[in-house]
């Protein structure tokens, strides 16, 4: 199950900047991707932005940014970064008024699925919503000690997927975390658990990437077909002890489920719920192993169960490509915005992750 179509993705400026109606229709230039101050340092204000993206140019790491959006007129405003990343979900601002907001983003090489391409270097943002304006914009290097890290380790349930109309729901986490929270994405298409960790760009570098505190999410079963119990078993305890190895809290968390109905309007059948052809019940044994070595569940099977079959067989195409592409498999961006929300929740729920740093809407 995969699908392979690779692809890229200072202080406040003093002034209002609008992405569509600029400052009341006065108009936006575009200027060098590498604009430096005085001192050489790369320009991390307003002046890298154009109407409808900002390129700041910045080595791998982690950032934080900080916007003041809102113009002359009412506004609203969404940003996302990267390969297609969700960082801040459409905001609203009335006439005049200007509404701050901060996030902190992960910048590396490959930007989007591990075993993609490097993508554009240095930090893309892209400025979009139904009315988007940009008042002002600061990034600045990330403090180790005020930031943590999520890494996911997964498929391309939850990958940065490089084309629409596909998103995975780590794609949209971002949207749902305040400053001092990154994602950093390591879900590759097409991969089980045997072939994670056995892949150097892979486990090897989430396990590099592993700092003290930060969580990594784990979620591998859609490609485990082949896997055998005892091995499934092995390979997640493996995993576990790798991030605990590291100073990381790992978190499992059970697959998304599969759009596939019984007649009764249900989805208790082996294709829904990742049982495999040698009977290998994915969800149970994820379950088993955090219940067996102490290790934080997030239970995204029955999460996505319970809202596919409450959306009912028609309703709950549109969190999948049922119409645009007969995959009940893969989800829109609405539906890995939804489930990106049940994460966001049962971290929250889970004390993984203080209320305070979620956003809600």
């Amino acid at each position: 199950m995969s699908t392979r179509r690779r692809g890229p993705a200072g202080a406040f400026v003093a002034g209002a900047v609008a992405a569509a109606t600029i400052g009341g229709g006065l108009g936006l230039s575009s200027v060098p991707a590498a604009a430096h101050t005085r001192d050489h340092r790369p320009a991390l204000g307003i002046e890298n932005c154009t109407a409808t993206a900002c390129h700041f140019d910045l080595p791998p790491g982690t950032y934080d940014v900080r916007v003041r959006l809102g113009g002359e007129a009412a506004s609203r405003t969404a940003i996302g970064g990267e390969t297609r990343r969700t960082l801040l979900a459409e905001t609203p601002a009335g006439a005049g008024q200007r509404v701050t907001r901060g996030f902190t983003v992960d910048v590396r090489t490959p930007e989007g699925e591990p075993t993609g391409p490097d993508g554009s270097p240095g930090l893309d943002l892209t400025l979009g919503g139904s009315a988007p304006a940009l008042a002002g914009i600061r990034v600045t290097p990330a403090a180790d000690r005020h930031t943590r890290q999520i890494l996911l380790v997964g498929d391309s349930t939850a990958c940065d997927q490089p084309g629409d109309p596909y998103s995975g729901w780590g794609q949209q986490l971002p949207q749902y975390l305040r400053k001092g929270l990154s994602v950093a994405n390591h879900a590759d298409s097409g991969e089980s658990t045997v072939s994670y960790l056995g892949n150097p760009h892979l486990w090897d570098t989430v396990r590099s990437s592993i700092r003290p505190g930060d969580l990594v999410l784990i979620q591998l079963a859609h490609n485990d077909k082949t896997t055998g119990e005892a091995a499934y078993r092995a390979n997640l305890e493996t995993m576990v002890a790798g991030v605990r190895a590291e100073g990381g809290e790992p978190v499992l968390v059970t697959p998304v489920v599969r759009r596939w109905f019984n007649a009764d309007g249900t989805l208790d059948n082996d294709t829904a719920l990742l049982v495999n052809g040698l009977g290998v019940d994915h969800p149970a044994v994820v379950r088993s192993v955090a219940s067996a070595d102490g290790v934080p569940l997030i239970d995204l099977t029955a999460k996505t169960k319970a809202l596919v079959e409450s959306l009912g067989v028609e309703d709950s195409k549109a969190l999948y490509l049922s119409d645009e592409k007969r995959d009940n498999t893969h989800t829109s961006e609405y539906g890995a915005t939804r489930f990106a929300a049940l994460v966001r929740d049962e971290l929250v729920l889970g004390h993984l992750v203080p209320e305070g740093r979620v956003r809600k809407g």
